[in-house]
């Protein structure tokens, strides 16, 4: 699988996070310049864990994501559909309750969770509005949604930039330091090809979520999108 364009197949995706697993968050770190550690801080205080609540963290990966909210004393379920991804994760952190889930096909209960939340994941999910739709029904009413997604530079100086950033810079730069490169012009395409904020937020309220509404961070390189059960 190497275009956004094509079907995102889930057999293809899966094997695409599987084969990255092993160098992925070192790999997030170089391309991001840094960037993600702040983005994962805004993730936690949008989504502002409590004590005894329940938190999934949708597409978490190897789990970095989510050892913040047990930070904050919440439970949090990180859920993947990659077992590459989540055996990276569990050698790390063994004491997290790591769960294989597609993003369609929650396996959970309805109103399971008090906030739900899913960073740089939505886009590979091969029906984004069934992936919204599937996150509302496992969250408790008046539960919370949080979205962190690659979006759109607000400046358009910037957004040329980035684009050129994305489709000449960064695979050179995955060559370097992943350990599937190939996988990273898929992402960076991927990327290109997601709707803006206004779309997204737009999305997110055609899944039955109340009042969506986004930040940017990075100058709108990623938003933050918030909406209510």
């Amino acid at each position: 699988m190497a275009r956004a364009e094509l079907d995102k197949q889930p057999s293809d995706v899966r094997r695409m996070f599987d084969a990255v697993a092993r160098r992925y968050d070192v790999t997030n770190d170089v391309l991001s310049l840094g960037q993600d550690r702040r983005w994962r801080h805004d993730v936690i205080e949008a989504v502002d864990p409590r004590p005894g609540e329940l938190v999934l963290d949708l597409a978490a990966g190897t789990g970095t994501s989510s050892q913040p909210f047990a930070d904050r004393g919440a439970t949090v379920v990180p859920c993947d559909f990659s077992l590459g991804m989540l055996q990276v994760g569990k050698q790390a952190k063994p004491h997290l309750p790591f769960t294989a889930g597609d993003g369609t096909r929650l396996p959970f209960a309805d109103a399971t969770f008090d906030a739900v939340t899913i960073s740089f994941g939505l886009r590979n999910i091969v029906d984004p509005l069934a992936g919204l739709e599937e996150l509302r029904r496992v969250t408790k009413p008046g539960g919370r949604l949080v979205v962190c997604e690659f979006s759109h530079p607000t400046w358009a100086p910037l957004r040329t930039v980035y684009i050129e950033y994305l489709m000449k810079a960064l695979p050179p730069i995955a060559r370097a330091v992943s350990s599937a490169p190939d996988a990273y012009v898929y992402l960076a395409e991927s990327i290109r090809a997601w709707p803006d904020q206004r779309g997204l937020a737009d999305l997110i309220g055609r899944a039955g979520w109340q009042a969506p509404a986004w930040r940017n961070l990075s100058g709108g390189i990623v938003a933050l999108h918030r909406a209510t059960r």
